[in-house]
């Protein structure tokens, strides 16, 4: 009688296996029958197979736009890659003067392969229109890569097996302003836990850089509270500001 794992091996590298069945009745016992498979070459195929599904990192080598959203669409680092139906790595200009970073793609963005589609794209090309700029301007991407399922909040461990990337394309765009959109990407971007509301008031600056940073409240944020939007637009008018300094 095979072991389960035995079974597995053989299923794995496609050998087909032969039921028997016992004389002792309609319910007699079934025994995985292997045919002309030694006991010897079973043990080398569980050798050579490994225990758990191998996880592939994202490669090292992010020195080139075309290398980082390449590595981007092959990424198996966490758990979000098996579930999303396709990686949404950014749009947009790759020499913007203005980078908006949010936290992660929705259902629509995972469906189109492109960042903020939805409602929330929609009123955040309604937020850049009204300080005069357009959304081929600027590039937008989010903290993570792919859609978190039930668009829940991304864990700490995803937000990790994105970082390589968010910082290759902060390196490459090089912007003078990043726009950091909601709780994850404000968090995780300077590093910190303190709530958005105190953080919206605030010039920040990319900590190892230069870089000015603005905070402000997630698109979706504002469908919920129409209340906060004229924060959002003092907020802008800042914004607007430090682009043209």
């Amino acid at each position: 009688m095979l072991s389960r794992r035995q079974q597995q091996c053989l299923k794995g590298i496609g050998i087909r296996q032969w039921l028997g069945r016992s004389v002792s009745g309609s319910n007699s016992e079934v025994t995985q029958l292997p045919e002309a498979v030694p006991q010897e070459q079973i043990e080398v195929i569980e050798q050579a197979l490994p225990e758990k599904p191998v996880i592939i990192s994202a490669p090292v080598k992010l020195d080139s736009w075309d290398n980082i959203t390449q590595s981007i669409h092959q990424c198996q680092a966490c758990e979000l890659a098996r579930s999303c139906t396709q990686k949404v790595p950014g749009v947009g200009n790759q020499q913007a003067g203005l980078m908006i970073i949010g936290e992660g793609p929705g259902h629509e963005e995972d469906l189109k392969g492109e960042p903020f589609v939805g409602r929330s794209g929609q009123l955040l090309d309604k937020m850049l229109m009204a300080i005069g700029i357009s959304r081929s301007q600027v590039f937008i991407t989010n903290i993570v890569k792919c859609r978190p399922p039930g668009n829940r909040d991304p864990h700490i461990d995803e937000v990790k097996a994105c970082e390589s990337f968010i910082q290759a394309q902060i390196k490459h765009i090089a912007p003078r302003v990043i726009l950091a959109v909601g709780r994850i990407s404000a968090h995780h971007l300077l590093n910190c836990t303190t709530p958005v509301g105190k953080l919206i008031d605030q010039i920040h600056h990319l900590p190892g850089s230069d870089i000015p940073l603005k905070v402000t409240y997630h698109p979706a944020y504002l469908l919920r509270n129409p209340s906060a939007k004229s924060i959002v637009w003092r907020d802008l008018k800042n914004l607007h500001k430090m682009l043209n300094r």
